[in-house]
């Protein structure tokens, strides 16, 4: 068989770059076409329950909140401004942050350093202890209800915001540990090393090295923890604190649907906007924190 003359195989070579450049960029573009119709998909309730929150509650019976898009009129911020004069869904709402801020710190404070010490730290019973804690993970938070609540209320702590801070601090800190172990644990041991034969000790090598090489892997866990008790209903029905989140504040108001439809829509947006700021805000890390695990 005779060999193809070289300018053949430029040509050919010249083709398929060609063709390989064309089926990339046209597949490229249908990829970006397709993302953006699954992103304005995902958006459109969202945005849908915004211009409720700004209709006129007495455009309500007139038909869906697409129709206020060609009758703007019927648009106005009364809904928000009577809602901030409503002190039970204001205060609800402070309520909440009372709850998600500790908890969300607290996880990850204590995540951190249980963390740090299951990846780095010798003592009796590491592997074991951190296999129970993984275990954990499965356990479904609905069957340590009964029990915890007998628990609390021998303790005194029933209906107070204590009690649901506890509770999802508990039943957080296994993730927490379960993350941050084994992102700590891909650290280098000889920057650890380095740092021991200078003569830093265990807390200032945790606070100096640790942490901040660990930064996008607890920006993740926070955003995790915190849109998890942000958004929590379950644990707010059942431990039904004084001092009430504003997930449980809006779940009351649907027993009167028809009537505070106006109250509902500003404030499932406001329950919506505050988490969604924090997740935006942190994002940068928390794309880190997703991808740190796929390169090695």
């Amino acid at each position: 068989m005779s060999a193809a003359p070289p300018s053949d195989i430029v040509t050919g070579a010249i083709n398929r770059g060609f063709a390989a450049r064309a089926s990339a960029r046209l597949g490229g573009g249908v990829l970006r076409l397709v993302l953006i119709v699954v992103a304005l998909l995902w958006l459109l309730p969202t945005f849908g329950l915004l211009v409720e929150s700004l209709r006129d509650p007495a455009q309500f019976a007139n038909g869906g909140w697409w129709n206020a898009i060609s009758h703007p009129a019927q648009l106005t911020t009364g809904n928000y401004t009577a809602l901030l004069k409503n002190h039970a869904i204001t205060g609800s709402f402070f309520n909440t942050i009372k709850i998600t801020v500790p908890a969300t710190v607290a996880v990850v404070l204590i995540g951190s350093a249980a963390g740090y010490a299951f990846a780095w730290l010798e003592f009796p019973g590491r592997d074991w202890l951190f296999l129970l804690i993984v275990a954990m993970l499965v356990i479904p938070i609905q069957i340590a209800f009964v029990p915890v609540v007998k628990l609390f209320g021998s303790a005194g702590l029933t209906g107070s915001i204590l009690s649901v801070i506890l509770f999802h601090v508990a039943f957080g800190l296994p993730f927490a540990i379960f993350l941050l172990r084994n992102f700590f644990a891909g650290i280098p041991r000889d920057l650890l090393e380095a740092a021991r034969m200078d003569g830093a000790r265990e807390g200032r090598i945790f606070f100096r090295i640790v942490l901040p090489l660990g930064l996008p892997a607890i920006a993740s866990l926070g955003i995790f923890q915190f849109l998890w008790v942000w958004n929590d209903l379950l644990v707010a029905l059942i431990f039904q604190p004084k001092s009430e989140p504003l997930t449980f504040a809006l779940a009351s108001q649907t027993r009167q649907f028809g009537s505070s439809i106006d109250v509902l829509a500003p404030g499932a947006f406001l329950s919506l906007i505050v988490p969604l700021a924090v997740f935006l805000g942190f994002q940068r890390f928390f794309v880190q924190g997703v991808m740190a695990g796929s390169v090695k």
